[in-house]
């Protein structure tokens, strides 16, 4: 961030946008971690509280955006100060983002309730989020900091999430194959673990906004990525 401008309130309209980005990237955390724990122990009134959750962030994301507008319209940044501030519109979209995959993860709850999420298939949801949590985390802390260097490292191990969905959509896939009965459970499995993967790709975003209000520019080469789904099914053979 900017050590100085001839406004100093727009120091403090900069502090104040990063403070609320962050409040936003706890709310996030915390509503992704709580919908996970009520899949897996079946707790509707958990899901519910997460599903009522959203709308903060919704308005926290309409906050930051209408601050932002007003700031480039009255101060008028360039240069890094005006990287600050579209870089805040960027990260608080994504989190809002994570929110609402948090929100539709509680939602399925309900759905699986009867049958419940046979504990192997829990333990690779939770250890799915806790690596998306972990790198939604560090991301944050980046934010605070502003390294480029960091925000790179993060960019670059977005594949061990992707690895670790393959693994789980195999396993889902399997618990299909052997049981009729577990088709319906499974299916809203699968998306849960997809949004849960999903929620890594918007800590990636983060991290390559990062990388641009530092630098100016935005990171080089492709995404690496690890999401091998598409290899798991095999096309029908039509010959």
């Amino acid at each position: 961030m900017a050590n100085s401008h001839i406004y100093s309130p727009f120091d403090e309209e900069l502090k104040y946008l990063a403070r609320r980005i962050a409040e936003m990237g706890g709310m996030a955390e915390q509503m992704v971690s709580d919908a996970v724990r009520a899949l897996v122990n079946s707790d509707s009134a958990l899901a519910q509280r997460v599903i009522s959750e959203d709308v903060l962030m919704d308005e926290a994301e309409r906050e930051i955006g209408d601050k932002a507008i007003l700031m480039i319209a009255k101060r008028q940044p360039v240069a890094s100060d005006l990287r600050e501030v579209i870089g805040s519109i960027r990260i608080a979209s994504d989190l809002e983002r994570v929110g609402d995959l948090g929100k539709s993860n509680a939602k399925r709850v309900i759905a699986v309730q009867n049958t419940g999420v046979p504990r192997p298939l829990a333990r690779g949801i939770e250890h799915l989020s806790e690596l998306a949590l972990f790198q939604l985390k560090e991301v944050l802390d980046v934010f605070s900091n502003r390294s480029a260097e960091k925000a790179e490292a993060i960019r670059r191990r977005d594949e061990e999430i992707d690895a670790m969905y393959t693994s789980l959509f195999r396993e889902l896939l399997t618990y299909m194959m052997e049981d009729p009965r577990n088709i319906t459970s499974c299916t809203h499995l699968l998306f849960c673990a997809k949004n849960i993967e999903r929620i890594g790709d918007h800590a990636t975003n983060i991290a390559e906004t990062i990388y641009y209000m530092s630098t100016g520019e935005n990171p080089t080469g492709e995404r690496p990525k690890d999401d091998n789904t598409a290899s798991v099914i095999q096309p029908v053979d039509q010959g």
